[in-house]
């Protein structure tokens, strides 16, 4: 090789070199940083709050969130995946994954048990569904109704036993389900009168199936609204994820991507909701 052929490739090296360096500041990283790969569950049949089965990329309000905060973090890359809710928690456990996500609540539980940073990602507005007319609009209007029985153990079934105890003097016909019938049937049992009501998270698409079955529903203003969080796997590592993580989502609620996302996917906004 000759010196100026030489000269030529290592002048072109430093040039790619430089181009690379360039490219990684531009995007926050410094020089010789690796991005790191962050593996995320999502829930895979939670439309619109989340979509998409294994192999196909989950769409919805988390999703479209997630990719908003990774914006801001180029030192990470989020890789999400849609799988079921026992999946989810087993992964993220087992450190398989680094984030879960689905709508899912603070607890003193989950707090010992992962990280959850401390500002939410949204708000899971309860609702009551019944048919138009119906004269229901809050909780109380429950009282003497027949209502669509809820999962044992879940969210819904905790919220209105806790509602129920503190108000003794309205007393409802509640019973529990392990059935797991599918919302959209149990909104098809509220129109053909089988069931007077629906208590239920209005971030779980009810909207949209009642717009294209047609149904005469019409969902509550929001009786109970809670926070909802993302929950990271507890280890040393990631607690520097944790830590960045809080400070986007913050900055996305002031920023009005938040409300803007939940119009999006929800039809409201939730921002207002968020405590």
């Amino acid at each position: 090789m000759s010196a100026i052929t030489s000269s030529l490739s290592r002048r072109a090296a430093l040039a790619v070199a430089g181009g690379i360096a360039i490219a990684l500041a531009t995007a926050g990283i410094s020089h010789g940083e690796t991005v790191r790969t962050i593996k995320i569950a999502t829930s895979a049949e939670s439309k619109p709050l989340a979509w998409g089965a294994i192999g196909v990329e989950p769409q919805g309000y988390e999703p479209d969130l997630l990719r908003a905060i990774n914006a801001k973090l180029p030192q990470y890359k989020f890789e999400m995946e849609g799988v079921s809710d026992i999946a989810q928690e087993t992964g993220l456990a087992t450190g398989k994954y680094d984030i879960a996500v689905g709508g899912y609540y603070k607890s003193p539980e989950r707090a010992k048990q992962f990280l959850i940073p401390e500002n939410p990602m949204g708000a899971s507005l309860m609702k009551i569904y019944s048919k138009k007319g119906s004269g229901i609009n809050e909780m109380k209007d429950l009282v003497g109704k027949r209502i669509v029985p809820t999962t044992a153990g879940g969210g819904t079934y905790k919220f209105i036993m806790n509602w129920q105890k503190e108000n003794p003097q309205y007393k409802l016909d509640v019973t529990a389900s392990s059935a797991g019938i599918p919302y959209p049937n149990r909104l098809d049992e509220v129109q053909n009168g089988k069931f007077d009501a629906l208590v239920l998270p209005s971030n779980l698409g009810e909207q949209t199936v009642i717009e294209e079955k047609k149904l005469d529903i019409v969902p509550s203003e929001p009786v109970f609204s809670n926070n909802t969080y993302m929950l990271i796997h507890r280890s040393d590592e990631n607690k520097v994820l944790a830590d960045d993580v809080n400070k986007v989502l913050k900055e996305l609620k002031d920023d009005g991507t938040i409300e803007k996302l939940s119009q999006k996917w929800f039809g409201e906004g939730i921002v207002q909701y968020m405590k």
